[in-house]
């Protein structure tokens, strides 16, 4: 393993469900499946297949002999055809019958919406691990007063909580997202060279309504409502579009996350999970880096640009079908999939574990707020007689002069300033007692709690969901 390449997905990041699930025991296993259910709707459907044939497929499923397979591929050059003669070899008795009536996209397409749409259930309940890390986090946290930021400047005090609530409400269109592809997958079925059906109607003798019946029993026996009305050769390739697209978007909501744990941990406010013997640099042995978030950003980078390939593959189907779209997706949706779960797995680790620091927490917040609560020292100033005109101007000129001293490396001194100008009323323990941080907060408690109704309604209460993560 260690002398060839090897996808940094499949090695380093993605669990091993997903690793099973793509991988080429489980692709081949469904085509065998297929072939199976076909050759079992022909029989029940009067074409000549045995029902002992159909009992000789099912028995050879899983014994299969790759290493025949490969050498036949590179013989005739087609790997559906290579494992046609591979299962032939371990199962004599149907050899004759397998694939009748089938074109190649039978297996590899229909194979495909089996895999991708169990890969987007897997992804959904990953989604929602995520969903209830974050809501249980956004309730801990709905009401401690934090620093917010516009432009990631120093903004209105928002809480901990509400901020955690705005990536919880991404999450949760995730999987709105996921479900609305899942509702859209259709089955292919066996539709010919050009989806016309021609060869089954030959083989049922011009009977179209047995041609719908297989159909209808091929997409039944493996979990599906009904097949797509129309298509070429392939089932349509904007569903490629739409699982990417889904999966891009999974991409930029932990990404958005990443980033905001990552601006916070320069600060110290928050800090993503750092083992006890975690080495953060291998020059600066002090520093705690974080890497699980970087590692967030940076896959969902490549999957953001991985959605791209879709759209080019399903603009440019020519006609019926053609084969450029082939190698593409062999790597682009497989390799999406396992991207989409690794960084869900350390979105899981990382908001399993957040640490909240308070204090620190709390002094960015209280560095600021004598600027952010001026409008509300304001406005008690005029209530006990001030003029309201003046006091903006001594506002104005004391908030210039504290920044310029802050700037110089000195505490703001704003309060003090104010109360020395004699002009609020005020002593500076009065209006230090105005600078109460829950007063700033305006309803964001509320409306966490308003999510978090909408949340358990739906998922019921949140409980905390770690993943392992190796490296």
């Amino acid at each position: 393993m260690y002398d060839t390449y090897e996808s940094p997905l499949s090695s380093r990041y993605a669990s091993e469900e997903m690793k099973r699930l793509f991988s080429q025991r489980t692709r081949i296993e469904t085509w065998r499946r297929l072939w199976t259910e076909l050759a079992r709707a022909e029989h029940a459907l009067g074409l000549p297949v045995t029902a002992q044939q159909v009992a000789t497929l099912e028995a050879h499923v899983e014994d299969i002999d790759f290493d025949l397979a490969a050498q036949r591929e590179k013989e005739v050059r087609h790997d559906v055809m290579a494992h046609v003669y591979a299962y032939g070899v371990v199962a004599p008795e149907a050899a004759g019958i397998i694939h009748l009536g089938a074109t190649s996209c039978y297996v590899t397409d229909n194979a495909d919406l089996i895999l991708y749409r169990d890969a987007l259930r897997y992804l959904r309940k990953e989604l929602l691990k995520l969903a209830a890390n974050l809501a249980a986090f956004s309730e801990r946290y709905r009401g401690l007063p934090t620093l917010g930021y516009t432009h990631y400047q120093p903004a209105q005090p928002v809480t901990v909580g509400k901020r955690a609530s705005l990536w919880l409400q991404d999450v949760l269109a995730d999987v709105e997202e996921v479900d609305f592809v899942l509702s859209s997958i259709r089955f292919l079925g066996c539709r010919g060279a050009t989806g016309t059906e021609a060869s089954l109607l030959d083989l049922f003798d011009g009977d179209g309504t047995k041609v719908e019946e297989l159909n209808q029993r091929l997409a039944a026996a493996f979990g599906f409502e009904r097949c797509f009305d129309v298509c070429g050769q392939t089932y349509p390739r904007k569903l490629d579009s739409r699982i990417l697209n889904a999966l891009s978007a999974i991409a930029q909501t932990c990404c958005r996350m990443a980033t905001d744990i990552r601006l916070l941990q320069h600060d110290r406010q928050l800090e993503e999970p750092f083992e006890a013997d975690q080495i953060g640099s291998s020059a600066m042995p002090y520093k705690r880096n974080p890497m699980r978030s970087e590692r967030i950003c940076s896959l969902s980078r490549y999957l953001m640009a991985d959605a791209a390939n879709a759209a080019a593959v399903a603009s440019t189907q020519w006609l019926e079908r053609t084969l450029d779209d082939s190698a593409n997706r062999r790597i682009s949706l497989p390799e999406g999939f396992l991207c989409a779960d690794a960084i869900l797995r350390l979105s899981q680790n990382v908001s399993a574990r957040l640490q909240v620091n308070e204090a620190m927490v709390e002094k960015s917040l209280m560095e600021y707020l004598p600027f952010l609560a001026t409008e509300n020292l304001l406005m008690e100033a005029v209530k006990r007689g001030g003029d309201r005109q003046t006091l903006h101007e001594v506002i104005r000129r004391c908030s210039m002069e504290s920044v310029k001293k802050m700037r110089a490396g000195k505490p703001c001194d704003l309060i003090s300033r104010l109360a020395a100008t004699g002009e609020f009323g005020m002593t500076e323990q009065e209006l230090s007692a105005l600078l109460v941080p829950q007063e700033y907060i305006g309803r964001c408690a509320q409306q966490v709690e308003q999510l978090l109704e909408i949340y358990r309604a739906r998922y019921g209460a949140p409980s905390v969901h770690d993943a392992e993560i190796s490296v």
